[in-house]
């Protein structure tokens, strides 16, 4: 942890550096974000997670940025070539592309036309030419014709020089930078067909002479087109116009009217056409990568952590149908815990239409295990199982319910699928899916590749490293929100449990096996490698329902106990007192509580406050049922004009996607989400969100349907 990383990441993030010093050593010591955030306010001043991400991130970078200098710094040196002035500079150089330049003429490298012409002795010539642009060049190069040194003319004596020329200018520092510029504000963006692709390309087909200002090209554009080279489509290049390049160069290099200036004006574009343009193109293509992966990651993060944080039903007594025409529906009936009781199949779709011995064995079921609520995914025969459960004469009790079933399938081939029901077929773990996730999103989702439960934006062509960290802390952030009933967390949900992990998670779920549910939070340390620190950062995230310990129920930290209990004793009553009495807490002065050395302040104590008059609460929305519109099934039965209720099931730049139950999520362009200017959809709509839509176009060949939202929400 250096001084001046801290002061650094203080002034980028506009922070003050008590707060970058804090949160940098509680993430040495072991600390995670969730932790940290919640538990350890007064040492941060109070920032959230995502400031506390940030600190750790650009620390990370700027230890990399380190790293990349002491190897620099080390090769020249090993070349007998640093000086004082050269190592200032590398040693004050902010950035990788500012150390890369300076080292790019110290760099190992091929054999070049420049080192080839320097073999042949014409470097004089060159810094002849460069040195006195007024001069004749054609002159002094007569000097330097020597056929046993393979120059045999004036010509070639020139096009050596020259040759040395362009490389010393495409190595030059401020002609690096001040390109790096041009591209930064000029560049464009341009792809074309591959000929011979059309129809293969069809998809690409927007791409086939697409030009746009790198600088403006949103997100998913970028990554479109980087697919379509990637697939051989379409070839992609990167580049502002080539004269503005060479002029620029010529500006900065060319000093005189002579004819020795003319061969530096010769050199400066063949530096930027032969050299330069290719290396920025490289820089650029990644920065640009670099910049659609983060906006697309970002996309992908805030519609997933709508969709793990979407409102739960609760504990309930769950009868789920995965369904299906030719095979089936199948049908799991599961208890309030999730539990599988019993798996069957019913026929009630066409080609068996065997709707009435479906109708019975359903009814058979619901009263059999007490049924609370039916979940039908939203796949294929979706809607015609919903209306056919619809139209049994269910007991008014019942909730009917349609989920999204994205990542079912994927659940239910998955090593974590395999070892809870190894003995059972894929299509039964789907179904089970379907129904814990009616019971609680989040904990079911966490058992699924993120990439895998449809709400991303291009997720397979990002930086796949780049994009498990992004969603690893967003699944961690969620889970430790909601905090985990650790008597029935599955392994997958505890292994997000802040300071848990696979290991750990394991652990404790073997350990409940062989002891029997956790009576406290406390006997968490009796599990196997569950240390001091790993129970620091995990307890207060971590719940137990029926604990004889009132605030084992709640998010207040064990370590923070003792201030219950003499809140509790100042005011004569016990913990449960205050948690079950208003009066109580309104007598509660914070103020008489602070302990600075404890590192207990304000922040906490309101915090403390908060869990007692609500322990446990769940920041997740309340629970409603929602239905599609009756008689919409299919994307034929959609009409221009209707207007129908439906789900937001994808947020990206260009719009949203709206389920209105027809099998296909239809298109809400950016233009058609509100009747103002909408720069970001996400600004307006979120994944799980519940809209009215208007039908404006249905195209039955490409199955695709456009929605308007203007004047409806």
């Amino acid at each position: 942890m250096k001084d001046d990383h801290i002061a650094l990441i203080a002034r980028e993030l506009n922070l003050n550096i008590n707060q970058v010093t804090a949160v940098l050593t509680l993430l040495k010591q072991g600390g995670t974000v969730p932790f940290i955030s919640r538990y350890r306010k007064e040492a941060t001043g109070s920032l959230d997670e995502v400031a506390i991400a940030a600190i750790r991130d650009r620390e990370k970078q700027l230890g990399e940025l380190d790293a990349r200098r002491e190897v620099i710094l080390g090769s020249i040196r090993d070349q007998e070539k640093l000086t004082p002035d050269l190592e200032r500079k590398i040693m004050q150089a902010a950035t990788l592309s500012q150390l890369e330049d300076l080292y790019l003429p110290y760099r190992p490298k091929r054999r070049t036309r420049a080192t080839v012409a320097k073999e042949k002795g014409l470097e004089p010539l060159a810094e002849f030419i460069f040195n006195n642009q007024n001069q004749d060049a054609e002159r002094e190069a007569r000097k330097f014709i020597d056929p046993k040194k393979d120059v045999h003319n004036v010509e070639e004596a020139l096009a050596g020089a020259r040759d040395i020329l362009a490389e010393k200018i495409s190595e030059n520092v401020t002609a690096r930078d001040r390109m790096r510029g041009l591209f930064e504000k000029k560049a464009f963006i341009r792809t074309k067909l591959t000929k011979g692709k059309e129809e293969e390309g069809a998809k690409f087909r927007d791409y086939f002479a697409w030009e746009e200002s790198l600088s403006r090209a949103p997100s998913h554009r970028v990554l479109a087109m980087r697919r379509g080279e990637k697939e051989g489509i379409l070839t992609l290049k990167i580049a502002p116009e080539t004269e503005d390049a060479v002029q620029q160069l010529e500006r900065q290099f060319v000093k005189g009217r002579g004819p020795a200036a003319n061969e530096v004006a010769l050199a400066a574009e063949d530096a930027y056409k032969r050299l330069l343009s290719s290396s920025m193109e490289n820089e650029f293509r990644a920065l640009s990568k670099k910049k659609a992966d983060e906006e697309a990651i970002k996309v992908f993060a805030d519609n997933l952590r709508q969709l793990l944080m979407a409102a739960p039903m609760g504990s309930k007594r769950v009868l789920a149908l995965d369904p299906g025409f030719r095979t089936g529906c199948k049908v799991v009936c599961l208890d309030a815990q999730g539990k599988l009781l019993h798996h069957d199949v019913i026929y009630p779709h066409p080609p068996q239409n065997q709707a009435a011995a479906a109708e019975a064995r359903l009814m058979n079921l619901i009263q059999k295990y007490e049924i609370e609520a039916i979940s039908v995914g939203n796949g294929t025969a979706g809607r015609e199982t919903l209306d056919f459960v619809k139209e049994m004469r269910l007991p008014s009790a019942i909730t009917l319910v349609m989920v999204n079933e994205s990542g079912a399938s994927i659940y239910s081939a998955s090593e974590v699928a395999r070892e809870e029901f190894p003995d059972l077929d894929l299509t039964v773990r789907g179904a089970v899916s379907i129904g814990r996730r009616l019971m609680d999103p989040l904990a079911e989702l966490v058992k699924i590749d993120p990439k895998s439960i449809g709400v991303g934006q291009y997720q397979h062509d990002v930086d796949q490293n780049l994009l498990k960290e992004s969603l690893d802390d967003l699944v961690m952030s969620c889970v430790n929100g909601v905090g985990v009933e650790v008597n029935t967390a599955s392994k997958e949900l505890l292994t997000y449990v802040s300071g848990l992990g696979p290991a750990l998670a394991e652990n404790i779920v073997r350990f409940r096996n062989e002891n029997g549910p956790f009576k406290s939070r406390a006997q968490l340390k009796k599990v196997p490698r569950l240390g001091d620190k790993a129970f620091e950062q995990a307890a207060g995230f971590l719940r137990i329902r029926d604990a004889k310990h009132p605030l084992d129920r709640s998010a207040v930290h064990p370590e923070r106990y003792p201030i219950v209990d003499k809140m509790a004793k100042d005011l004569g009553c016990k913990v449960e007192d205050l948690m079950s009495r208003e009066d109580l807490r309104r007598q509660i002065k914070l103020q008489n509580y602070v302990d600075a050395k404890e590192g207990v302040g304000l922040p906490t104590l309101k915090d403390i406050l908060d869990e007692l008059a609500r322990p446990g609460r769940d920041p997740r929305e309340k629970f409603e049922v929602f239905n599609f519109a009756e008689g919409i099934n299919k994307l034929e039965d959609l009409q221009e004009g209707m207007v129908l209720p439906g789900i937001v099931t994808n947020v990206t730049k260009f719009g949203a996607f709206v389920d209105v139950g027809v099998h296909q999520d239809g298109l809400v362009h950016i233009s058609e989400i509100a009747d103002r200017f909408v720069k970001d959809p996400a600004d307006v709509v979120k994944v799980q969100q519940r809209v009215k839509v208007k039908v404006k176009e249905v195209d039955l060949v490409r199955k695709r349907v456009s929605f308007s939202m203007r004047g409806l929400n």
